[in-house]
């Protein structure tokens, strides 16, 4: 008997997946197996922050740092470290922008 994740459909596409450790990890799913083990090409960690720094460039001011994006390219992530998977609606995220953007990270998953 034959089973399907889903994830047929997505491979090519552009998915934002969060690990079980709340990593936001985003990138082009090139390949699944039968554990959910995924295969993302041309991937980055999007790493959110709430933190505000001080800017003393022209005026004192106050600066938010937004969301930091580590390039990770071809990256594997195990399927029992999968929280969820998601298409991106790329036309969205091109729309944002992520330096003014601040979210408190997400805690692990407790099983």
């Amino acid at each position: 008997m034959a089973t399907t994740t889903g994830l047929e459909s997505l491979v090519d596409q552009i998915i934002s997946v969060i690990t079980n450790d709340g990593r936001n990890i985003v990138g082009v799913l090139k390949g699944f197996d039968q554990a959910t083990n995924i295969i993302l090409d041309e991937s980055h960690e999007r790493v959110f922050s709430t933190k505000i720094s001080l800017s003393f460039d022209m005026l004192f001011c106050l600066k938010h740092e937004g969301v930091q994006q580590h390039v990770l390219g071809l990256y594997i992530i195990r399927g029992d470290n999968i929280g969820v998977i998601g298409e991106l609606d790329e036309e969205l995220d091109a729309s944002l922008d992520f330096s003014k953007l601040r979210a408190h990270p997400l805690k692990p998953v407790v099983h």
